[in-house]
């Protein structure tokens, strides 16, 4: 479903290049929920703007059901969700205007849009409050609203960035239970975030960054067995301390890049 070769982003600042991502590969299957994992700066956002073609890479592409984002922009877009802590809501229109001023953008086909609308409506529990001004809305109401906004063209892929940053427990919960929700669907999902702790619970497969680089990647089992740690958490401060050549610890069955 995604397939991300030797994605590279290098940033011009004065008389200094900046290599934000070196060499990232990776790829993530129907109904698996992938976590890019690292620190903050380690390249993370930057590697999901390339793959949405809201940033043009400098080496490399990113391939969402066999298009590429250097020639199809575009068509990546329609087949991409976002989920960020960082999107806000348009404050003066209401949760279904605001779904179904998505839905349009995305050329959803109105009677299609209405069906959505109510169905993620029941889905997200937003019928009590579909009709009121976003800037009326709780935090954990807007976060409902902005998880349906993602899915308002029902793509087969989603990008989330973040997506527990800032929430209390039961917001957390709601996420936890969104991601079910897209793995049950067979949707491939990409979690970027630090929170090594949540991110065990989230996903199937990890790709660890540092400096921009992958440094370890697979299941938990696989990264457990080759850096004899338990935890995410424990296996990065490793990496932290004895930073790796890129692949070098990949177990082997783990190295399918197409």
């Amino acid at each position: 479903m995604i397939f991300v070769r030797e994605l590279t982003r290098v940033f011009e600042s004065g008389n200094q290049d900046i290599l934000a991502v070196d060499q990232v590969s990776f790829h993530v299957r129907p109904g698996e929920v992938y976590g890019l994992l690292g620190p903050n700066g380690a390249g993370k956002t930057t590697t999901l703007r390339m793959i949405l073609g809201l940033l043009k890479p400098t080496r490399g592409d990113a391939e969402v059901e066999g298009f590429l984002v250097s020639t199809h922009p575009d068509e990546i877009k329609r087949r991409v969700g976002l989920v960020s802590t960082s999107a806000g809501l348009y404050q003066w229109l209401t949760p279904r205007e605001i779904l179904t001023f998505f839905a349009d953008v995305y050329g959803v086909p109105a009677m299609q849009a209405a069906d959505q609308v109510e169905k993620l409506s029941r889905l997200f529990g937003l019928s009590s409050f579909m009709d009121r001004r976003s800037a009326t809305l709780s935090t954990g109401q807007k976060q409902r609203v902005n998880l349906a906004r993602s899915l308002i063209h029902d793509p087969p892929v989603m990008l989330m960035d973040e997506p527990t940053r800032g929430l209390d427990v039961v917001g957390s919960k709601v996420i936890f239970d969104y991601i079910d929700l897209l793995r049950d669907e067979g949707k491939a999902v990409i979690v970027s975030t630090h929170r090594l702790d949540e991110a065990e619970q989230l996903c199937d497969r990890f790709g660890l960054l540092h400096n921009g680089k992958i440094d370890y990647e697979g299941t938990l089992a696989e990264l457990q067995q080759c850096t004899s740690c338990q935890t995410l958490t424990q296996i990065f401060l490793q990496l932290l301390d004895a930073p790796v050549e890129n692949a070098k610890n990949i177990p082997a069955a783990q190295r399918e890049l197409i």
